[in-house]
């Protein structure tokens, strides 16, 4: 079977996001299977070029991974004919100038989210690569976990019957970074270097409340700087700008109500970092990044209040889990893989910069939202 080579400049790959998900369970798993598989018989192998700022991590990435080819000047790997794609996982500040320069130099974009750091620029990266004629993605992983997964088939399959509401929990305690090291880099927490979690998650709820359940007409948000001081990783103690915590409704078309809780600032007591709830007329599911359990209508028990004597009834109990029936591979890898078919064999692929815009559009939405302590409607893009 032929190999087919597909050129690939990755740029910010030395952040763990992108060193971990993109690189190693992705793309350099992609090489390690012995590539994709296409419809003409022809075995699509990816080559990369890493990319980045500082000479000194990409020799370290370069070494760690066996990888060749790396340059701390992204003009050297637009100007090279054999990259075929540009791939973005910077800080958001640094990502619009440089897909900006790939679009410019005729590559396919796939780039991480948010695509900018407000609306006006994300619509123009769309339109530039629709001019261009240039094949572009968004990340939009959440959507391939194993446990949405299993909750997209539940409402296909009707198993809801009408949706009524979503609930949604994400976060986990960020340690300060002084006396317990940080999980996060220190530019989320600053509002001047893009970071927030209203700018990060939203783009993330816009796609899995849209692709799930309906598209979201409105948005009711409050932002919250929790913790107004940390320190970062050079133990320099800093002011905290940005938003660690966001408590926000979401509207979706046909009257679906979705609440979701984002915050860097909770200690977890759910069965995972991110739990959905879904409420339906017939059916409730609850979603985590793998799992899914259910509880039927037939199975619903029927609690009576009284406040006055201690539960003895096991809520926990009355659901099923929806078991795995489905093998379900890493889901930035099957993102990377759709994507990298959809550049090689012109299929379809729905998860375009302009869907990256929505998710940009839904984050302006909530910090107006939150400025002027009001709901905002959204228009269609």
């Amino acid at each position: 079977m032929q190999n087919r080579i597909i050129k690939i400049a990755m740029n910010g790959v030395t952040g763990r996001m992108g060193r971990i998900q993109h690189l190693h369970r992705s793309l350099l798993a992609i090489r390690n299977q012995g590539g994709i598989p296409l419809r003409n018989g022809e075995t699509l192998r990816p080559e990369l070029v890493l990319v980045g700022r500082s000479e000194t991590r990409l020799r370290a990435l370069a070494a760690e991974t066996g990888l060749t080819h790396w340059t701390t000047h992204l003009d050297e790997a637009l100007s090279d004919p054999d990259v075929q794609i540009y791939f973005d996982a910077q800080v958001t500040s640094e990502r619009a100038a440089a897909v900006k320069a790939a679009i410019a130099a005729g590559k396919h974009i796939y780039c991480e989210k948010p695509i900018a750091s407000d609306l006006r620029t994300a619509l123009e990266l769309a339109d530039l690569a629709g001019k261009a004629g240039v094949k572009n993605g968004v990340v939009q992983d959440k959507l391939f976990l194993p446990g949405l997964r299993k909750l997209r088939a539940l409402v296909e399959n009707g198993f809801f019957g009408r949706i009524l509401s979503v609930r949604g929990e994400f976060g986990y305690w960020v340690f300060e970074g002084d006396w317990q090291e940080a999980q996060r880099p220190s530019w989320n927490y600053r509002a001047e270097d893009g970071g927030g979690v209203i700018v990060d998650m939203f783009c993330h709820w816009r796609y899995v409340l849209d692709n799930l359940f309906g598209p979201v007409r409105s948005v009711c948000a409050l932002g919250a700087t929790h913790i107004p001081q940390r320190v970062d990783e050079n133990g320099k103690t800093y002011a905290a700008t940005a938003d660690d915590a966001a408590y926000a409704i979401f509207e979706l078309e046909g009257g679906i109500v979705a609440q979701m809780n984002s915050s860097w600032c909770v200690r977890v007591y759910r069965d995972d970092l991110l739990t959905l709830q879904v409420d339906g007329t017939h059916g409730s599911a609850i979603a985590g990044l793998h799992s899914c359990k259910v509880q039927h209508r037939v199975n619903t028990p029927k609690p009576v209040w009284n406040p006055d004597l201690p539960s003895t009834h096991s809520f926990f109990a009355d659901w099923l889990d929806v078991p795995d029936n489905n093998k379900f591979d890493n889901g930035f890898k099957v993102q990377w893989e759709q994507f990298l078919r959809h550049v090689a064999e012109d299929l379809p692929f729905k998860f375009t910069l302009r869907e990256g815009a929505k998710g940009v559009q839904l984050a302006e939405a909530g910090l107006e939202s939150w400025r002027q302590r009001r709901w905002i409607e959204l228009a269609q893009i």
